[in-house]
């Protein structure tokens, strides 16, 4: 399935195999079986923004983590659950991730040859995308030229995006403390500006957030942050929102869980001779 929105003369398309499984895990806050824990140094509300802000910051200084992502696809009463696990290096902005997608009966593996994602500064490359791709080609995205900036196009928010979105946090409200993989964590929930965080970003990641303030049908985006005691995001769900044709839109919940800092990563460019320069068929085609 591919779903495309417009706004402001955009599109977004994400390359999304048709299903109608849901994922039960995939909004898990990884709470303990007691709930939030209690937190005697709660931060103000002020604080927890500020906090927020400057978590991209923190995970450059952190380097590395392997990575978990959940993205879930609303539209017409039609859900698409697609999964991916890999690792992410934040001093150079680039990760493998591998992505599968559910087949259209909603399991998560069914038949479905897993897509290998790598991403770098400004481009998404894709293996086994099918749509007429050889099996042994890449293909190469320019994410600063989709209308969403790559935060839902490949069925997963780049790590490093996904932090500096936070940048422009606001009506941020803490929610408590929680375990999330054994570790003591702090919740926060609020809503996010996707100009804001663009205006605020890194170089490296302010094109593909310019482009993705068009991509949506607003640029308020609400979200659940994670962060550990030393201020690393260690899980974060977005909820993004665009018109694709539909009475009520489609919605995207694009979760991204990190962990093991300071992993080893190691990322490889394609080389040219092995990206396909044919023409790609839309899915479905």
């Amino acid at each position: 399935m591919v779903v495309q929105g417009r706004r402001g003369g955009g599109a977004v398309t994400m390359a999304v195999a048709c299903g109608t499984g849901l994922a039960v895990g995939l909004l898990a806050t990884g709470c303990s079986p007691n709930g939030a824990a209690a937190d005697d140094h709660a931060p103000s509300d002020r604080s927890a923004a500020a906090d927020l802000r400057r978590s991209a910051d923190v995970l450059l200084r952190a380097g590395t983590a392997k990575v978990r992502t959940a993205m879930e696809t609303v539209s017409g009463g039609t859900r698409v659950a697609i999964r991916g696990t890999g690792n992410y290096d934040f001093r150079t902005n680039s990760g493998q991730l591998l992505v599968v997608l559910p087949d259209p009966a909603g399991r998560p593996s069914g038949g479905h040859q897993p897509i290998t994602e790598i991403l770098a500064p400004g481009a998404l490359y894709m293996k086994n995308r099918g749509a007429g791709v050889p099996a042994d080609k890449w293909v190469r995205v320019d994410t600063a030229s989709l209308t969403d900036g790559n935060l839902v196009t490949g069925g997963a928010t780049d790590p490093l995006a996904a932090a500096e979105l936070l940048r422009g946090a606001r009506d941020v409200a803490y929610e408590g403390q929680e375990l999330l993989d054994g570790v003591l964590v702090r919740h926060y929930r609020g809503t996010t500006d996707i100009g804001t965080a663009a205006a605020a970003a890194s170089a490296r990641s302010r094109p593909a957030l310019v482009a993705a303030e068009k991509g949506f049908t607003t640029d308020a985006v609400p979200f659940d942050a994670f962060l550990d005691d030393a201020g690393r995001l260690r899980k974060v769900r977005h909820r993004f929102h665009f018109a694709n044709g539909v009475p009520k839109g489609a919605s995207v919940t694009s979760t991204t869980e990190l962990y093991a800092f300071g992993t080893k990563v190691t990322v490889r460019l394609p080389d040219d001779s092995d990206i396909y320069a044919g023409r790609i068929a839309s899915a479905g085609r």
